[in-house]
C-alpha cells in the first residue's frame, strides 16, 4: 500500500514538473533561434549611434550590410551611384527637401559605412513568429494585389486603401511628394501607411518594390513616423520584408536610412512638412531617392516579372482593420481627416509622375482611385494646372458616425 501510494505521487510530481521542463526547454530553444537571427542581422559596426527616439545606428562597412547575404547576390558589384537620374518634362519648379531623420541629431557614419538600423530581441518577440519577422503582416481581408483571404466573404475586414492608380502601362519609376503626418494607430497590431506601388506580375509571381511612411507599433515597438522599404518576388508569400529586416535592399547613403523615424510632421491648420521620393530602374537595379539623397537600391537579381519595368504604379494609404470589440478601428490613415478638407488638414500626394521607357519623367496619366469604404477613409482629386502638378487628398478618421 505504502509502495503504491509512493508511486502515485511519483506520478503526480512527473507530471507537475514535465510542462515545466518542456516549457523551458521550448524557451531555451526560441531564444537559440532568435539569438541566431540577430547575428545574422546585426553585423559587425565600426560605431553606433544611439538615437533620441530609442533606435541603435550601427555604422557598418558598406560591403559587409545585411543585403549581401542573400544567395542570388553573392557576385552582386554594388552600385556606388546610378549611372542616370531621369529628367522631368514638367515646367514646375522642383522643391529641394532636405530629409533630417531623429538620429542624424547624435551623430553620422563615417566613410565608407552605412547606417543600419539595430534589430533588437524586442523587435523580434513582437513578430508573430520568427519565421515571419520582417514579412507584411497577412491578416484578414482584401489585400491590394488580390493575395489570400480566410476572410473572402468579409472585405470589411483586414487591410483598407484609399489610393490612386495610373492607368495599366509600363512603367520604369515614379517621383511625388507626400506630406509627413503621424497617424494614431489604435492598438499595436493595426499600421497606418503612406507609399507607392510598383508592381508586376500576378499571384506567386506577384513582383512589388515599394517605399513610403509608416506607424506600426507592432513592428518597431513605437508611434513614430518612419521611413520603409519593401520588396517581394513571390506575391509576399517567401520572399521580401521590410527594410534591411532579410537580406535584398541594398543601402548607399550614409545620412538617410531605412527603417529611421522623423521627427518633423505636418500640423492640423499649421506648417505642412512633406518629402520627396523618386524610384526608377537603372540597368537592373531599382534605386530610391529621398529628397536629394541617394538611398539605395533594390538589386535586380531579385526579381523575375518586373525585370522588364512595372505595369502598375499607385500611390495613397493603407491602414490594418483588426475590429475589436467588433467596431471599426479608429486608426486615423494620413492626418486622420477626410479629404474634402484639403490644403493644411488632409494628407496629400502631389507632383506625381512616372518614368517612361526613354527614362524621362513625365505626369502621371489616366488616374483612378481604388477605395475600400469611403465611409471610412478616401480620396480627392486636387485641382488641375497648378504648381502641384497631378495631385490627391486621401485619408480619414476611421471609426465614425458612418463607418461604425
Amino acid at each position: 500500500m505504502r509502495m503504491a501510494g509512493y508511486t502515485v505521487v511519483l506520478m503526480m510530481i512527473g507530471v507537475i514538473i514535465s510542462p515545466c521542463l518542456y516549457g523551458k526547454e521550448f524557451s531555451d530553444h526560441q531564444e537559440i533561434k532568435v539569438q541566431r537571427l540577430l547575428k545574422r542581422l546585426n553585423k559587425h559596426a565600426l560605431i553606433s549611434i544611439k538615437s533620441e527616439d530609442g533606435d541603435i545606428i550601427d555604422c557598418v562597412p558598406i560591403h559587409s550590410q545585411p543585403a549581401f547575404d542573400h544567395p542570388l547576390l553573392k557576385n552582386h558589384t554594388i552600385q556606388m551611384r546610378p549611372s542616370f537620374i531621369p529628367e522631368s518634362t514638367s515646367t514646375y519648379t522642383k522643391k529641394k527637401i532636405k530629409a533630417t531623420q531623429a538620429w542624424n541629431k547624435n551623430g553620422r557614419c563615417p566613410q565608407n559605412t552605412v547606417p543600419i538600423r539595430r534589430i533588437k530581441k524586442e523587435d523580434i518577440l513582437r513578430s508573430k513568429s520568427i519565421g515571419n519577422f520582417g514579412k507584411k503582416m497577412m491578416t484578414p481581408g482584401i489585400l491590394l494585389y488580390g493575395s489570400s483571404s480566410v476572410h473572402q466573404d468579409d472585405p470589411s475586414k483586414g487591410h483598407e486603401y484609399a489610393v490612386m492608380n495610373a492607368m495599366n502601362g509600363l512603367y520604369f519609376g515614379t517621383q511625388f511628394s507626400v506630406n509627413i503626418w503621424k497617424p494614431q494607430v489604435e492598438i499595436r497590431n493595426e499600421f497606418s501607411l503612406a507609399q507607392t506601388w510598383l508592381s508586376s506580375g500576378a499571384g506567386t509571381t506577384l513582383n512589388t518594390i515599394e517605399a513610403g511612411l509608416q506607424v506600426y507599433p507592432g513592428k518597431y515597438g513605437d508611434n513614430n513616423i518612419r521611413l520603409f522599404v519593401y520588396w517581394t518576388a513571390d506575391g509576399y508569400q517567401n520572399t521580401g520584408c521590410y527594410n534591411t529586416d532579410c537580406s535584398g535592399f541594398v543601402q548607399r547613403s550614409s545620412l538617410v536610412t531605412v527603417g529611421a523615424a522623423y521627427t518633423t510632421v505636418s500640423e492640423y491648420n499649421g506648417n505642412q512638412y512633406e518629402l520627396s521620393m523618386l524610384i526608377w530602374k537603372d540597368g537592373g537595379n531599382w534605386w530610391l531617392q529621398i529628397g536629394e539623397e541617394l538611398v539605395g537600391y533594390w538589386p535586380g537579381e531579385l526579381f523575375n516579372s518586373i525585370g522588364g519595368g512595372a505595369t502598375r504604379v499607385l500611390w495613397g494609404g493603407e491602414i490594418v482593420n483588426l475590429e475589436t470589440g467588433g467596431q471599426h478601428t479608429g486608426t486615423d490613415m494620413g492626418s486622420g481627416h477626410f479629404a474634402g478638407e484639403g490644403f493644411g488638414r488632409a494628407s496629400y500626394f502631389r507632383s506625381l509622375m512616372t518614368v517612361d521607357g526613354f527614362n524621362t519623367l513625365r505626369e502621371a496619366q489616366g488616374l483612378f482611385p481604388t477605395i475600400t469604404n469611403d465611409n471610412c477613409y478616401n480620396t480627392m482629386v486636387g485641382d488641375a494646372g497648378t504648381t502641384w502638378g497631378v495631385n490627391f487628398f486621401y485619408g480619414g478618421p476611421g471609426r465614425n458616425a458612418r463607418c461604425p
